[in-house]
């Protein structure tokens, strides 16, 4: 799994565990439909920590919290092809 895919998982993850919609996402975080829209569908990698951080706010967790999950804890960047 690419490192961008992880957040990807994890919001939505998120977003089923509480029954909210990726569009209700936008609303809550504050963050514009078509950056969160980018976040998902993969074209952005990489988001900025501003972003992730409000989204984070929006599910009711600090940054480190929504960080925390084991498949980010385990990931290895010696493993992934670097660009």
């Amino acid at each position: 799994m690419e490192y961008g895919e992880l957040y990807v998982n994890r919001i939505r993850s998120l977003c089923k565990e509480r029954g909210i919609s990726i569009n209700k996402l936008a609303d809550m975080s504050g963050v514009k439909q078509s950056t969160l829209d980018n976040v998902v569908r993969g074209l952005t990698k990489n988001p900025g920590v501003l972003t992730l951080h409000r989204i984070a706010l929006a599910f009711g967790m600090t940054l480190s919290e929504f960080l925390d999950f084991p498949e980010l804890n385990s990931y290895s960047f010696e493993d992934s092809k670097r660009v």
